[in-house]
């Protein structure tokens, strides 16, 4: 026997309104031994489906997951798992994009991005 009804009008309204897309991508960037690091966790999500590109100094990290196949067989009660594409980007500057290494472990991906050598394009010019 329920005492309570199984959903309610706006059952799940708090629950997507606390929480966010990025949520599901966290990431921690910092510098080390003359590169940036970006470790980003992206669990639930295999290898194939991770894409990382650069271009201009602007790292894209996309996650994209198909629909899995309706199976008519199946009453869900609760249907937290989403599909979908998420996105993040940042912008580090000049870079060496030909070196940036990226590797993905238990959820987890790790991306190495060297920096170039600062050059000092500064041109001092006399106050006449």
């Amino acid at each position: 026997m329920r005492l309570l009804p199984r959903s309610y009008y706006l059952d799940d309204l708090f629950d997507n309104f606390l929480s966010s897309e990025d949520n599901n991508m966290k990431c921690d960037i910092y510098e080390k031994d003359e590169a940036y690091h970006i470790e980003m966790d992206i669990p639930g999500y295999k290898k194939d489906e991770i894409k990382v590109e650069c271009n201009n100094g602007n790292i894209v990290v996309t996650a994209e997951k198909a629909e899995e196949e309706k199976d008519e067989s199946k009453k869900y009660l609760r249907q937290e798992r989403v599909y979908g594409k998420y996105q993040r980007s940042f912008y580090l500057g000049d870079v060496a994009e030909n070196e940036i290494e990226a590797s993905f472990e238990n959820g987890i991906l790790n991306i190495v991005v060297p920096k170039l050598e600062e050059k000092d394009t500064k041109k001092y010019i006399e106050v006449k």
